[in-house]
């Protein structure tokens, strides 16, 4: 159980230290645009050439031949251009970018010399190097997604302690609510939503409207889970004395309540992280989110709604690889943390 818990938390930091410094680990600028390789496959990473072994990794040019090298044919394809080696060096300088959103500089993890390109993963119609994009929109979707969550929880937490503490015709008020907001299918009722909201907005201000409208549609269900932990905490006979000792309701909260809550939000953030990114995915990929040139895993998948682009160009779906690696992340932590509070809960008891 360690182990899989230490594992566990090595995935879990990794990927957020991945996309925290997807600056430094992305070799080009997203937005940097290559009309000459466009949908160029990913680069084949070569340790072995006609005079022998290597120990250090290089990669060749990628050159556009018409398929079958026939000059008449329309579809484009490409081979490599073995008359120059591009050695991938690290830390190296390239494209200027912000380091943490705070100081800017222009490090990099890895690199090659011009006029040669590392496309690890290929790049899009635009020539733009989908392994850039993947990390920086990888960003903007996890960050989206946590911060939803986060406004979820507030807003679930506040009107479910209410509701479960003072009890009564509160309690009946804020349920019906919730039963209301439960009951509708959310994800259309999200598309509804953001279709009447301004289409035309600045990346930070796509950013926040979407969290806000994606955390505020998802209060209800976390303030059910609350309102029934508060509701069983309050008559616990350790609070009932607390109270007949004269404290306050504050007191009550802070002390005996509240900390009862704090396992069951863990696993609802679990929970609802990759929940909120596939919705913010989702509003992206019908370009209802976050727009071009800014790239998300929504709209670098959008492309993909033309069917011959996604039987093509199959690199193209890395974006969707990592959702679901993200997801399988979150859902297992969830996991863990479920299984922890049933065992505290049973120790309790």
């Amino acid at each position: 159980m360690r182990t899989r818990t230490a594992i566990l938390v090595a995935l879990f930091a990794g990927l957020h230290l991945v996309l925290l410094f997807a600056g430094f680990i992305a070799p080009y600028d997203p937005t940097t645009q290559n009309r000459e390789l466009p949908y160029a496959p990913p680069a084949r990473v070569h340790f072995k050439d006609s005079s022998g072994f290597h120990l250090r990794p290089f990669v060749y040019a990628w050159t556009s031949v018409r398929d079958g090298d026939q000059p008449d044919s329309s579809q484009d394809s490409y081979k490599e251009d073995r008359s120059h080696e591009y050695p991938i060096r690290f830390f190296v300088r390239g494209p200027s970018y912000k380091l943490l959103g705070i100081r800017e500089t222009s490090a990099h993890l890895f690199g090659v010399g011009e006029p040669g390109k590392i496309l690890l993963f290929g790049t899009d119609a635009y020539g733009r190097d989908e392994l850039s994009r993947l990390l920086f929109g990888g960003q903007i979707s996890v960050a989206a997604g946590i911060t939803a969550t986060f406004i979820a929880l507030l807003a679930g937490s506040i009107l479910g302690i209410i509701a479960g503490y003072y009890g009564r015709w509160i309690d009946e008020s804020l349920m019906g609510i919730t039963e209301l907001f439960l009951s509708l299918p959310w994800l259309y009722f999200l598309l509804g939503v953001r279709a009447f909201l301004p289409l035309h907005l600045s990346t930070i201000r796509t950013f926040f409207l979407l969290t806000g409208v994606i955390g505020l549609i998802g209060w209800a269900r976390p303030a059910r889970l609350v309102r029934g932990v508060v509701l069983s905490s309050r008559n616990r006979n350790y609070v009932l004395a607390a109270r007949g000792f004269g404290g306050s309701d504050f007191y009550l909260l802070r002390r005996h309540i509240l900390p009862e809550t704090f396992g069951l939000l863990l696993t609802q953030a679990a929970l609802l992280v990759p929940r909120y990114v596939a919705a913010e995915v989702t509003l992206s990929f019908f370009g209802l989110g976050v727009n071009e040139p800014v790239p998300s895993w929504g709209n670098m998948l959008s492309t993909l709604q033309q069917y011959s682009i996604l039987v093509s160009y199959g690199w193209l779906l890395t974006p969707a690889c990592a959702l679901v690696v993200t997801s399988v992340i979150y859902s297992v932590l969830a996991d863990v943390f479920h299984s922890r509070l049933k065992s505290y809960s049973t120790e309790k008891k």
